[in-house]
């Protein structure tokens, strides 16, 4: 057994994955809450849909200021401290009773939430070549499991405690998870001596030099602004005429995703396999045709279960695919490449958030499926069109 393999045991990963999804459900908590939010702070369908947008302007200001420095210092003092932050900004959340104030703190909400994308490079510099995309594909069914339960857990806490209450409990769980990593990842060495600059300025670079960054920053960007194109408004479907669904029922529709979660392991056995086009392609297809089954099911229930699935498998698959491309082209430098592709991916996202609110709140719910369907053209053309980059031999593990 090498020195990677005991260091990344299984205990290991599931503790990562589990962390993973506790830090990235701060982005979600909100998405089945959003006509409370809007009744409590009496404001208007638009600017509460707004929020969504906010978390994920924040979190793309995280992604790229706060995640390079994952490749400056140690990062189990680092994921440990913006646990630590994030869990501070959730609980005074809790307590605020004006609407501008909570934008701003749901703005440093996205911006202490990205310890997530901190844990995942790690995970990639700790595994084996040969099992990188079978590690990536385990990281990722933990933070898919994040967004997923953070919708149910948000509807349940909310009808028990109310919505205030899911901020609280998740500082709580935050605080926990503080502490587990400091018991369990891994001591690095020290971290090779970068200047601050060079690393925001390194994946520009990076961006401007790279072909397939660019390739895989677009299909990031435009398969995730077709999932958030959904879940930003799909609150307010749900909650009027004919559902008239309550937060706690709205909340368990998120877990009608975990077929992401068998997504995203299929996609990483694929890219294991040197196989990325065909994952990568028929999971913007299905980013395509969910969109067609949600606006022909604008009214029945099952029909929008089935485009929730197809969308949720398609836009875990395409970013799995992704991510195991991008941490090929420079090994050294994965929290920067990270960073730089996970711009673009919230940069999608706070687009279709922005856009599907736009057109929810003037044309309802046709609205929000033509915006989405733009988005998964954007996707599947690309996808389609675009060649395959050659399959990245394994070396011998270290």
């Amino acid at each position: 057994m090498t020195e990677r393999e005991q260091r990344l045991n299984s205990t290991l990963v599931t503790l990562m994955a589990l962390a993973n999804g506790v830090i990235v459900a701060n982005l979600y908590y909100l998405q089945p809450l959003l006509h409370q939010v809007r009744s409590g702070f009496h404001v208007s369908t638009a600017s509460t849909s707004l929020l969504i947008t906010l978390i994920q302007v924040g979190y793309v200001i995280g992604l790229f200021f706060i995640l390079p420095l994952g490749d400056l210092f140690v990062r189990r003092r680092l994921i440990v401290t913006i646990f630590l932050l994030a869990a501070a900004a959730m609980l005074s959340a809790s307590f605020i009773h004006s609407f501008a104030v909570f934008a701003v703190l749901t703005v440093v909400i996205g911006l202490s939430s990205v310890a997530g994308q901190i844990i995942i490079p790690l995970g990639a510099d700790l595994a084996p070549d040969a099992q990188r995309g079978r590690v990536l594909g385990r990281l990722m069914t933990g933070l898919l499991g994040g967004v997923l339960l953070s919708r149910t857990l948000s509807g349940a806490v909310s009808e028990a405690i109310g919505w205030r209450g899911v901020y609280q409990v998740s500082a709580g769980l935050l605080v926990v998870m503080a502490l587990v990593m400091q018991m369990v990842l891994p001591q690095e060495r020290a971290r090779d001596r970068f200047e601050y600059r060079n690393l925001i300025t390194g994946g520009i670079k990076m961006m401007r030099e790279s072909s397939e960054l660019r390739r895989r920053g677009w299909l990031g960007g435009a398969a995730f602004g077709s999932f958030s194109v959904l879940w930003s408004t799909l609150a307010f479907h749900l909650s009027a005429a004919p559902f008239h669904y309550s937060s706690g029922v709205i909340g368990l529709f998120g877990l009608f995703g975990l077929a992401g979660i068998v997504a995203s392991n299929v996609a990483g056995r694929l890219a294991d396999q040197g196989r990325t086009r065909l994952a990568t392609t028929s999971s913007a297809l299905l980013i395509a045709v969910a969109y067609a089954v949600l606006y022909v099911g604008r009214h029945n229930v099952v029909l929008i279960v089935v485009g929730i699935i197809f969308l949720d498998t398609g836009a875990q698959g395409t970013h799995v695919s992704n991510q195991s491309i991008i941490y090929a082209i420079a090994p050294a430098r994965r929290s920067t490449i990270n960073s730089i592709y996970m711009v673009c991916f919230f940069t999608g996202a706070s687009l279709g958030s922005l856009l599907s609110g736009y057109a929810y709140a003037h044309f309802a719910w046709n609205g929000t499926c033509v915006v989405g369907t733009a988005f998964g053209l954007a996707t599947i053309v690309p996808a389609l069109v675009w060649r395959a980059p050659p399959p990245v031999r394994a070396r011998p593990s270290d």
